[in-house]
């Protein structure tokens, strides 16, 4: 465009100055017209000149990221006993205006003397619609293998509905309610039956550096509710950076109709260290 204007201006000027160059000797008023009239087209000429455009500023689009975290922790002892314990647990979230999600994965292995006493993993998805602040309807899938309690696998799917009773900048309880479907192996036995759940989750920030959670589920069987599950958890994580965290948590498992010659219930006491990204 400005190489454009400087062509005709050029040319203005060069007309001007051979028709100024004729016309000089026979009429002084027609050198004094092509005067103005080439001061006149440099001027406008100057002044369209448009200015550069406006850079365009594209919409910034919300972004949901999500938030994990992998929590790791080591018992060793030597001496009159040998013993080996480790476990990690892995979980990962996202919020948006209308749906949660979450999904969690845990191991732990451990042993004494060279004998295994601990050894079971499993982990979970579950997915929130919400329909309100509060109220929300969620599908949730469980699964879980422990050889020490000879469950070689337990899987449960199904959905509910919850509601945030307390849904504050620090301090969250949500209660849900649904129904499920079990399969499992356990012992000699292939089992599968419906399930109802009752579940309630609670979290409270202390600070930008501390916070308490704990859950707590009730599964039992629809049509034999002398066999049910329940499932506690309770923990406490202290902030040492942005990223890493000190974590300990109490986990505890009850099984009202265990595998023959197993315990119904299993406790965890776990300690660790937790990355956050």
């Amino acid at each position: 465009m400005k190489i454009a204007k400087s062509l005709i201006v050029a040319a203005v000027v060069l007309a001007a100055g051979l028709f100024n160059s004729q016309a000089q000797s026979d009429n002084p008023t027609v050198t004094n017209v092509v005067t103005v009239l080439v001061t006149n087209v440099v001027t406008v000429t100057n002044v369209v000149t448009p200015p550069p455009p406006a850079p365009v500023v594209e919409d910034a689009i919300p972004k949901y990221p999500w938030e994990s975290s992998i929590t790791a922790g080591l018992t060793l002892t030597r001496g009159n006993s040998h013993t080996l314990l480790y476990s990690a647990v892995f979980l990962t979230t996202k919020k948006t205006p209308d749906n949660e999600y979450s999904i969690g994965a845990d191991g732990a292995y451990g042993s004494q003397d060279s004998v295994d006493n601990v050894n079971n993993y499993g982990g979970f998805v579950q997915w929130n619609h919400l329909f309100s602040d509060r109220f929300y309807s969620y599908v949730r899938g469980d699964a879980r293998r422990d050889l020490i309690a000879d469950v070689d696998y337990r899987f449960n799917i199904g959905p509910g509905a919850g509601y945030y009773l307390i849904k504050g900048t620090n301090t969250t309880l949500a209660a849900e309610v649904g129904a499920g479907y079990q399969y499992e192996h356990l012992g000699d036995d292939y089992n599968s039956f419906m399930t109802a759940r009752a579940a309630e989750r609670f979290e409270h920030k202390f600070n930008d550096r501390a916070r308490l959670w704990q859950t707590a589920e009730y599964l039992p069987q629809v049509d034999k509710l002398e066999n049910y599950f329940f499932n506690f958890e309770i923990g406490i994580e202290t902030a040492i950076t942005k990223s890493f965290s000190m974590k300990t948590y109490l986990d505890y498992n009850y099984a009202s109709q265990p595998a023959d010659d197993r315990l119904k219930n299993d406790i965890k006491l776990v300690s660790g260290v937790s990355y956050k990204f």
